[in-house]
């Protein structure tokens, strides 16, 4: 028998946890896996498991996604689930100049690992998982579309997931399951990971601290704001493609804020909350990275009904205020 909880990979990050907050507090079971990497700090993953740990529906079970063994076990014992958020994933761009077997091992045979228990699963009814707006590459036309060519990635992170997507294609078409891949735009919010541009920025000033800015502050960014991300996943994961027997019942989606912000504008607003002016050392542009990212997220408002809601000038004070009571700062 399936079961009815919904499982959620990566649920101690930072997507995965309001993720399944709002599916707890929407009435649903959760079991959510997380493997609690150190790739940044370990004690912010745990206060946030400690938050969804004390909701009756919630279930956690410690399993790294590379784990088939370990997988399997869940599934016997836990499921099968009949829907499954997949957003655990070895995460950032940069770190994977420096260490490129963590994004194979998470991100290629973690995928894989998914995929073989959801085709197994009879019954199987959605996938989500986490693509990446990294996708786009050196793509110059904006906004990024869904309909745009992704050949040409930059960085090793951006190749995994576009791997990811094609895996999910041929077993979409092989197996004849739903999936729905998430291109994420540069999330951020409360309890957001402290290796992003709006954590380090926002630590840097409030410590006085100097920190580098590349490309001499001449990037954009669609940031879009996490309350908006999970409505976007909890609205696509409600609506599944169908198998018409011809295409595979698969697709790729934006979920981004549909506005492309300079940086130093959103720099000047965690300025103005914080109350301290920063202390930026411009850089020229690194490897891996992009000058601007833009998302077209039409197809998505199409078929879920998608719409953000947050502005950067919203967005920004909401992620001060945890980051100042979090860490007692300012």
């Amino acid at each position: 028998m399936l079961s009815e909880a919904i499982l959620v990979t990566g649920a101690a990050g930072f997507i995965g946890f309001h993720t399944a907050v709002r599916l707890l507090e929407s009435g649903k079971e959760v079991v959510g896996i997380d493997n609690l990497n150190d790739y940044y700090d370990v004690t912010l993953k745990e206060a946030r498991l400690k938050i969804l740990q004390n909701y009756p529906a919630f279930t956690f079970a410690k399993i790294d996604i590379a784990d088939m063994e370990g997988m399997k076990t869940l599934w016997a014992e836990k499921g099968p689930f009949k829907k499954v958020i997949h957003l655990a994933a070895q995460a950032g761009v940069r770190y994977s100049l420096k260490n490129p077997h963590a994004y194979i091992n998470s991100n290629i045979v973690g995928h894989l690992n998914v995929l073989e228990c959801c085709r197994f699963t009879e019954g199987f009814e959605h996938l989500v998982y986490a693509s990446s707006s990294s996708v786009y590459g050196g793509n110059t036309k904006l906004p990024f579309s869904v309909q745009d060519r992704v050949d040409n990635p930059i960085s090793l992170y951006a190749a995994t997931k576009r791997s990811d997507e094609l895996m999910s294609h041929a077993y979409a078409h092989l197996y004849r399951f739903a999936q729905t891949g998430l291109r994420f735009f540069t999330v951020y919010g409360p309890w957001g990971r402290p290796d992003m541009a709006p954590f380090i920025f926002t630590k840097a000033i409030c410590e006085g601290e100097k920190f580098p800015v590349f490309n001499n502050g001449k990037m954009k960014r669609d940031f879009t704001y996490i309350d908006d991300i999970v409505s976007g996943v909890l609205a696509v994961l409600e609506n599944p493609p169908e198998d018409n027997g011809e295409t595979a019942p698969q697709r790729v989606l934006n979920i981004g804020n549909t506005k492309s912000e300079d940086l130093m504008d959103f720099i000047a607003l965690i300025e103005k909350e914080v109350g301290k002016k920063a202390q930026i050392d411009f850089q020229p542009m690194q490897d891996g990275d992009v000058q601007e990212t833009y998302a077209d997220v039409q197809e998505t408002t199409k078929i879920a009904g998608y719409k953000p809601t947050t502005s950067i000038n919203e967005g920004v004070p909401e992620f001060i205020e945890w980051y100042k009571g979090y860490y007692g700062a300012g």
